[in-house]
């Protein structure tokens, strides 16, 4: 018990030495649902008295939409930014905000599907001039593949398998200065914010992820720039195909739309050739046209023909050269069943 209390500690200060954020809590969750459900609904139960109002945007997660749905329900009235090309309208920000009620700003930093990346310092700059504001990033589409300032965030959502550790652990990271309700009660764990036997093994394996990925992430990041480019140049040579991801979105997510053949039907004929894409992100309801993408392109015909593209570093030339070589064969097959 003691080598394992040990252990523990060691992995905490690792991530928070990492990640730099001394002045934050960090509460481990099963991933980045469980964060996300733990921060909406801790800071709106704990401070519930300040204000009705949550700000977010038509970009999130489910696990975003899902608590906030279970709010309005308790009387909670919860507002959408306007976008300019995917990122948020900060002046529509300022005149949500100057309400004066807004509990809480619910922001992810990349959105999943299209890769969209959000200014959240610059938000959070907005957000610290309201101090009954608390302001939450779900940061899981970020951590370990950019470089992102904590600086004036209060609450930070994430989970390990987006950057190679072990699915089952996630973090939610708190200043220190904010009190939360917790989401599961039983006496305190590695903090009083989440009860339950400490997963060791999980949060060692986690410290390690973020040290291998944050340690490379420049040299990560060109890589999957380069794989991003030449997918991007060689898809754009096809009629049919438009490409949603946009000159703010990140690399590793590249969002298309083939406009004549359903998300799915070109999932599973990527399928045979063992490639693997995303019709939207892993959570979402099926056959339903993607919010994210609509919100970015203003079209329902590429809202509900979008596939995600996941790039990594650990990501080779030959599966590119393959993907490529796939898509075209499927392209023409396709193309000349419907003309």
């Amino acid at each position: 018990g003691v080598k394992s209390k040990k252990l523990e500690e060691q992995a905490t200060k690792q991530i928070s030495d990492i990640l730099k954020i001394d002045n934050f809590d960090i509460i481990y969750t099963s991933g980045a649902t469980e964060s996300n459900n733990t921060a909406i609904k801790g800071i709106c139960e704990k401070y519930k008295n300040r204000g009705k109002r949550i700000i977010t945007t038509n970009l999130e997660h489910s696990s975003i939409y899902g608590p906030l749905e279970y709010l309005e329900e308790q009387g909670f009235i919860i507002e959408y930014l306007k976008t300019n090309n995917g990122v948020i309208d900060l002046n529509h920000l300022k005149e949500l905000l100057a309400n004066n009620d807004v509990l809480l700003v619910t922001i992810s930093s990349v959105n999943s599907e299209t890769g969209i990346l959000q200014p959240i310092n610059e938000i959070g700059k907005i957000v610290k001039e309201y101090p009954k504001t608390f302001f939450h990033v779900d940061m899981t589409q970020s951590i370990g593949k950019i470089n992102i300032s904590f600086d004036n965030v209060d609450l930070v959502s994430f989970s390990a398998h987006k950057f190679y550790g072990i699915k089952g652990i996630g973090a939610l990271l708190k200043r220190k200065n904010i009190i939360i309700e917790p989401l599961i009660h039983g006496g305190k764990s590695t903090t009083v914010y989440r009860s339950g036997t400490p997963a060791l093994p999980l949060i060692v394996s986690m410290a390690k992820a973020i040290r291998l990925s944050v340690n490379s992430i420049e040299e990560n990041l060109s890589k999957v720039e380069q794989y991003n480019n030449k997918i991007k140049k060689e898809l754009s040579k096809y009629n049919h195909v438009h490409i949603n991801s946009n000159e703010n979105s990140i690399p590793h997510i590249l969002n298309i739309s083939v406009d004549f053949v359903k998300p799915e039907t070109l999932q599973h004929s990527l399928e045979e050739y063992d490639i693997y894409v995303s019709t939207q992100s892993a959570c979402s309801s099926n056959n339903a046209a993607s919010r994210a993408v609509y919100d970015v392109t203003k079209s329902e015909v590429y809202a509900s023909h979008s596939i995600r593209i996941s790039l990594s570093h650990l990501t080779t030339e030959e599966e590119i050269n393959k993907f490529l070589d796939a898509f075209e064969q499927i392209y023409i097959k396709f193309n000349n069943l419907y003309k």
